[in-house]
């Protein structure tokens, strides 16, 4: 019995492995991918303090990322799992999951140019698309300012930190 619970708990063990892995991949090619992080302005621009912005992040969110990560930002039931299609589902945006985990200039990056494109493997496939030319750069920001105004005070102090580091790394 005990063999068969651990063959059972496997994939979930590979998928862990496997997101883990595309976790390292984007981190690494994001910051020379995204383009506008190239130029070091996108370290830190979310602006969750700026009402005006957060406002119209809102406005943008419900219009076009609501539908698959939720009104508040929960994202989908079982959002680790692949879904009946074979692809991932779309991940919460609150504290519950990693979009904290990645630095302002990544989380424009995948929001601007895709994941694909971002850990260079063009037939990744996956539910998100990609924005660029969809939405302008000051539009992005501001989505990801409504996220981060969503998050307890802690966890945006974390990613505050994770911008302050991510903006003095070598190459960052």
């Amino acid at each position: 019995m005990a063999d068969m619970h651990a063959t059972s708990r496997r994939p979930h063990l590979v998928a862990w492995a496997w997101g883990g892995l595309l976790v390292l991949l984007v981190a690494a090619g994001a910051y020379a991918l995204s383009g506008v992080g190239a130029r070091g302005d996108t370290a830190g621009v979310l602006r969750p303090d700026d009402p005006q912005v957060v406002n119209m992040g809102a406005r943008i969110y419900t219009q076009h990322c609501a539908a698959c990560h939720g009104t508040r930002g929960e994202g989908q039931p079982d959002w680790r799992e692949r879904g009946p299609d074979g692809l991932m589902r779309a991940p919460p945006h609150d504290e519950s999951g990693h979009t904290w985990h990645h630095p302002d200039a990544q989380l424009v990056a995948i929001t601007k140019h895709g994941l694909a494109k971002l850990i260079r493997q063009p037939d990744y496939q996956t539910h998100m698309p990609v924005y660029d030319g969809v939405l302008s750069d000051p539009e992005i920001i501001a989505v990801l300012s409504w996220i981060k105004a969503q998050w307890p005070k802690e966890i945006r102090a974390r990613h505050d930190e994770l911008n302050a580091q991510h903006h003095t790394s070598p190459g960052g």
